[in-house]
């Protein structure tokens, strides 16, 4: 390991690229492809959809919304104690997986407000009465209220999601037919048993499949688990060993794609949370430093673009029945290349996103 030279911040950009489907559209069903990504961030309900459009060839959001009607995918908490999309076989294992540590992280910060409240006994409660027909937050916050009135009303629905795999139904996620959010159990939306948490040792191998090459600390900052040393170590006869320019140690598999530096990456326009930007401890390989704190505003996060395989500006997203609008808001000054390239990708994403018929206009704002 040490006689290989460094990787560059740029090759592991281009790398990472080509594993999260960036650099050339593929031609992955949506099904394949939310699998291979290890999920999708879903705090809202659209960033899935644009974040498959950015990745997948003829990708159409209808295919995704049949697939969560289907029921073989669905939107729940998992990864970061957020919501993503994952698939039927990877939703329940994932969340089992990172169960432990959100439990712990998040009942933690909630602890005075369950003071005298079963935990046991709220989650077998939470279970019967979601699984009785879906119900909404407010609904499961009310009759847990009515067994320990006492408690702090926040807590108690935050202890219902730690502790139980809930999927949010249909309609909720579905592409222009959303509606509130209403919980089930995993087990009673996908109709199958509850197989238990994903091995360690397998993530790790599907995480470096989607996100490497990647430090120990990076795959944490992914799923908000710790001490994930011990899988690697395990893990380190079969993975290639690398460092960055600063020297941190960095894994992969030996087989994955690690593109030449120069490759090109075409322009890409990602959703508000996407995975590529909060998957790695160290952001660097996409995020430039000095524009690491503007794709936020306060909590929340902006779409953002991608130029040449660097986070580059914002976008903004006006929808109205007659018209789309797309604002494209680079970061800094860009080349009227740039520009004609940004302006055929913003077309691709506007074909594939808004309706049959349906007028759109690009603009760029400085």
């Amino acid at each position: 390991m040490d006689s290989l030279p460094p990787v560059s911040r740029r090759a592991l950009g281009r790398a990472t690229l080509a594993r999260q489907l960036l650099l050339r559209p593929s031609p992955l069903g949506p099904e394949e492809a939310v699998h291979h990504l290890v999920g999708l961030q879903a705090q809202n309900t659209k960033p899935p959809y644009y974040a498959l459009a950015a990745r997948l060839d003829g990708f159409r959001p209808e295919r995704l919304s049949s697939l969560m009607e289907s029921r073989a995918v669905a939107r729940m908490v998992s990864l970061r104690s957020t919501v993503h999309t994952h698939t039927a076989r990877d939703g329940v294992a994932l969340r089992r997986l990172v169960q432990a540590g959100a439990v712990d992280r998040e009942l933690r910060a909630f602890r005075k407000g369950l003071v005298g409240v079963d935990l046991d006994r709220l989650a077998a409660l939470a279970t019967a009465y979601v699984e009785e027909r879906p119900r909404t937050p407010k609904e499961l916050r009310v009759r847990l209220l009515r067994e320990w009135p006492d408690a702090d009303p926040q807590a108690l629905t935050v202890a219902a999601r730690c502790l139980l795999p809930l999927v949010q139904v249909t309609p909720r996620g579905l592409w222009r037919r959303s509606g509130q959010v209403a919980l089930t159990t995993a087990e009673a939306w996908f109709g199958g048993p509850d197989d238990g948490a994903a091995a360690i040792d397998e993530t790790v191998l599907r995480y470096l499949g989607a996100f490497g090459p990647a430090s120990v600390k990076d795959m944490q900052t992914w799923c908000g688990l710790t001490r994930l040393r011990p899988a690697f170590e395990r893990l380190r006869p079969r993975l290639l060993t690398l460092r960055d320019e600063d020297g941190t140690e960095l894994f992969d598999l030996p087989d994955a794609p690690r593109p030449d530096e120069n490759v090109p990456a075409p322009p890409r326009f990602l959703p508000e949370y996407d995975n590529l930007l909060l998957s790695h401890a160290d952001r660097r390989r996409v995020v430039p430093e000095a524009y690491r704190t503007r794709v936020w505003t306060g909590n929340q996060a902006h779409r953002t673009f991608l130029l040449d395989g660097l986070l580059a500006g914002i976008w903004h997203l006006e929808e109205t029945a007659a018209r789309t609008t797309l604002t494209v808001e680079p970061f800094g000054r860009i080349t009227r290349a740039d520009r004609a390239a940004l302006t055929a990708e913003a077309e691709r994403i506007l074909r594939l996103t808004v309706p049959d018929g349906g007028a759109y206009d690009l603009a760029f704002r400085a």
